[in-house]
């Protein structure tokens, strides 16, 4: 009999390949355990009817991962990379079935929390959208940003990025993106980002100055994807020196209060990468006439921008990420370049193209 959740673990295994072979094969052997009835089906029980969107399968890989990192799961820690572990992948699945089953409960809770990934690699798309409206409106720029987790692609003028021969953002930065573009922006790479404001909400904000701010954050990273656990223990360590506001709340309450007026001399940017998702239809319809509302009050001394990346058409199907920029005085709506979900690379559209609609 097929399990109401393992087609969504199928299809998370294929989208972990090539970053994440561990999580691949993982995935793919819980699927099969979901349709034998298995420990996996006892421990995914109480999220038999949660929406793909909500990502049951990366819910209990990032279960699975904090108890690793928390050295509650030694015979599990000897597979994942991110703590040294150097074991066959091919062997990992018995260990992984054994912890299902001795920490059924604890495994259990955990799985129903909320994936927080934050991953800094999107930050590369945000640069590359800040450096067009810099150029497009010759103003400095408010950053406001909704689910924005820890705040960490708040500081997106804090990182370096290597792009072929040059160094934009900070040379000195102790992350650095290596190659994280196709291509360019239609903008000018030199121009200098002039970020006077910046601040998020979020409705379960993490702190990445405390303990338990940095285990959640490193749990939902695959645990065998260096690179990005390299690179959000670089970003980490920025945000520590560098704190910025994430305020707990809602979405739409929080931009209500945000938009309530233009600013003249700067220009506003609202940004949400991979969000989308995770907001319901009517807070995002709510969203949608905040925002249409604000334009309507743009000014070209005082405009406001859009920039979204997020996934389009089916949920939890077709892994397409759009980074699209929507200007108001116009409210036009434009496709700037496609991505991944983790972000780089980030390949810049060669012409203006129209933009998928989000799914609905």
């Amino acid at each position: 009999m097929t399990h109401p959740l393992s087609e969504q673990f199928r299809r998370q295994a294929r989208f972990c390949l090539p970053g994440s072979p561990l999580y691949a094969a993982l995935l793919g052997a819980m699927a099969e355990d979901l349709d034998s009835d298995g420990i996996t089906a006892a421990v995914m029980r109480p999220y038999c009817e949660d929406a793909p969107t909500s990502a049951p399968p990366l819910r209990l890989m990032g279960a699975l991962h904090r108890l690793v990192l928390e050295r509650r799961a030694p015979e599990v820690a000897l597979h994942f990379p991110s703590v040294g572990g150097t074991a066959p992948v091919r062997d990992a699945w018995p260990a992984v079935q054994r912890l299902l089953t001795d920490q059924r409960e604890e495994v259990a809770e955990l799985a129903g929390r909320q994936v927080q990934t934050n991953d800094v690699g999107r930050s590369a798309a945000l640069l590359g959208a800040l450096l067009v409206i810099g150029q497009r409106t010759g103003l400095p720029i408010r950053l406001f940003e909704i689910g924005a987790s820890a705040g960490l692609n708040l500081l997106v003028d804090r990182y370096a990025y290597a792009v072929d021969n040059r160094i934009l953002g900070q040379p000195d930065s102790s992350l650095r993106l290596q190659s994280p573009w196709r291509h360019y922006p239609p903008a000018d790479l030199a121009r200098p980002l002039d970020i006077v404001e910046r601040a998020g909400c979020d409705p379960f904000p993490i702190d990445p100055r405390t303990t338990e701010g940095r285990l959640t954050l490193t749990s939902y990273v695959w645990a065998d994807w260096i690179e990005r656990l390299d690179r959000l223990r670089a970003a980490l360590s920025i945000a520590a020196d560098n704190p910025v506001t994430v305020e707990r709340s809602r979405a739409a309450p929080w931009l209500a209060h945000r938009l309530g007026w233009p600013r003249t001399g700067s220009v506003t940017v609202v940004w949400h990468s991979v969000v989308w998702q995770y907001i319901d239809a009517a807070e995002r319809a709510e969203i949608e006439t905040l925002l249409a509302e604000a334009g309507a009050r743009a000014t070209h001394t005082a405009p406001l921008a859009l920039v979204g990346m997020e996934n389009v058409g089916v949920p939890d199907v077709r892994s397409r990420f759009e980074l699209t920029l929507t200007s108001w005085p116009g409210g036009d709506r434009e496709l700037l370049a496609t991505t991944v979900g983790h972000g780089i690379p980030t390949t810049w559209s060669s012409r203006p193209e129209t933009p998928t609609p989000y799914w609905t």
